[in-house]
């Protein structure tokens, strides 16, 4: 099937931003398989709903809204990558944000291994600058709108810090509650945010991918 012209920038939403990574063409590789994947979700998804448009301004608004989208995940993911000023380190890495247009969901995920200590729930310094860059572009873009901040961890229990968290639901908790302080703190309204607590429930394809807290922000 020949895809829509206005339907290619959707590949930039899978795109990782892979700052100090230990096997690039590795990270390369799954990164393409899986913009190949959500690419063809997207245009399946598109094509549906362009199929049942009842008039062509209902057709051009739904186009209208895929570019605002795309546009608005590119800014975010420019200035994602700009180090902060005068310093050197990369920030944090393994960083990606997508954009679900089913649910107008916009996800920034964030590595926990690299927001917090192994067992720890207070943020580190050397992420704050990142945490500084998101809450800008949500105080910019998405100003109201509805966020949520998620907690993941693997499925290992707790044993090393098991005086700190009776569980990883506690821990995933305690993160996501720590990120959520940290963006009321650079000005997003805590109304606007709730904090939710996944534990080991959605875990991914490695321990590492699945220690993280989710950004997401409801577009629609």
């Amino acid at each position: 099937m020949r895809m829509n012209r206005w339907a290619v920038p959707a590949v930039l939403l899978g795109a990782f931003l892979s700052l100090g990574c230990q096997n690039k063409l590795y990270d390369e590789n799954q990164a393409l398989w899986s913009e190949n994947r959500e690419l063809r979700a997207q245009n399946a998804e598109m094509d549906s709903r362009l199929k049942t448009a009842p008039d062509p301004s209902q057709l051009q608004s739904m186009r209208d809204e895929i570019a605002k989208r795309d546009a608005e995940i590119a800014q975010l993911k420019d200035s994602l990558r700009q180090p902060p000023a005068g310093q050197n380190e990369p920030g944090l890495e393994g960083i990606d944000a997508t954009y679900d247009p089913k649910s107008g969901n916009v996800t920034v995920n964030l590595p926990g291994d690299v927001l917090f200590a192994p067992g720890d729930a207070t943020i580190k310094q050397s992420a704050q600058s990142t945490l500084d860059k998101i809450a800008s572009a949500i105080k910019k873009d998405y100003s109201g709108k509805r966020i949520f901040v998620d907690g993941h961890t693997d499925t290992d229990p707790i044993k090393r810090t098991a005086d700190k968290w009776k569980d990883n639901f506690d821990l995933s908790y305690a993160r996501a509650k720590a990120v959520m302080n940290y963006l009321a703190g650079k000005g997003i309204g805590e109304k606007q945010m709730a904090v939710r607590a996944f534990g080991p429930n959605q875990a991914k394809g490695s321990k590492q991918a699945s220690r993280r807290v989710e950004i997401v922000v409801a577009t629609k």
